[in-house]
C-alpha cells in the first residue's frame, strides 16, 4: 500500500469511526431525523418493524465496522462501498436543507449536506481504487482475449496433427507399395 493510501484512509474514515461511535452510544438525539426514514426501510422484505433508535444503532455500526475496516485498510473498496451506501439515506434525512424555511439554518443544512456530497466523492473514489492493480474490467477481458487465443493455438495444434497423421498414413502406404513392387 503506498504511503498515500496509509495516510489518505484513516482521514477519510475517521468522521465514520466518530460519528458511528457516537450513534452507538447515544442514538436517542439522532432517532427523530431517522424516524422519517424507517417507515421506507421497514417496507424492504428482509427487514421487519424498525423503530427510529435501532436504525441509527444499526447505521453507526455499519460506518463503525466499515470506517475501521477502511481505515486499517482491510477490504477497503468493499468498505467504502458500505460507507457510501449508508451516507445518501443519511444524508438526504438529516441535512435535507430544502425543506427548512429560516435562511440560516437551511445555509448551514445546505453547507453540510454539500461537505457530505464531498465525502461521498472521496468514498466513490476509494471504492473504485485498485491500487494500480488492474480493474475487474480489464481482467475480464484480458481472461476473455487470452482464452480465445488458446482457443485458437488448440485448433491451430489439432489441425497441425491432423496433417501429420495423414502425412504418416500416406507415407506408410508409399512404403508398403513400394515394398509390394519389389
Amino acid at each position: 500500500m503506498s504511503l498515500v493510501r496509509r495516510i489518505a484512509r484513516p482521514l477519510l474514515a475517521s468522521v465514520f469511526f466518530t460519528s458511528g461511535l457516537d450513534q452507538l452510544r447515544h442514538p436517542g438525539p439522532k432517532a427523530p431525523v431517522a424516524h422519517e426514514a424507517a417507515p421506507k426501510v421497514a417496507r424492504l422484505p428482509a427487514v421487519g418493524e424498525v423503530d427510529a433508535e435501532t436504525l441509527v444503532r444499526v447505521n453507526g455500526g455499519v460506518q463503525l465496522g466499515a470506517g475501521s475496516l477502511l481505515a486499517l485498510g482491510r477490504v477497503p473498496r468493499v468498505s467504502a462501498l458500505a460507507l457510501a451506501a449508508s451516507m445518501v439515506p443519511t444524508t438526504l434525512s438529516a441535512h435535507a436543507f430544502w425543506k427548512l424555511d429560516d435562511p440560516a439554518i437551511r445555509h448551514q443544512q445546505q453547507t453540510h449536506f454539500v461537505k457530505n456530497l464531498s465525502i461521498l466523492g472521496g468514498l466513490v473514489i476509494a471504492a473504485m481504487d485498485t491500487e494500480g492493480r488492474p480493474g475487474l474490467g480489464w481482467r475480464t477481458r484480458h481472461g476473455a482475449e487470452h482464452a480465445r487465443k488458446a482457443a485458437r493455438r488448440t485448433r491451430r495444434e489439432a489441425q497441425l496433427a491432423a496433417r501429420a497423421k495423414q502425412a504418416t498414413a500416406a507415407k506408410a502406404t508409399r512404403t508398403a507399395k513400394h515394398k509390394l513392387s519389389r
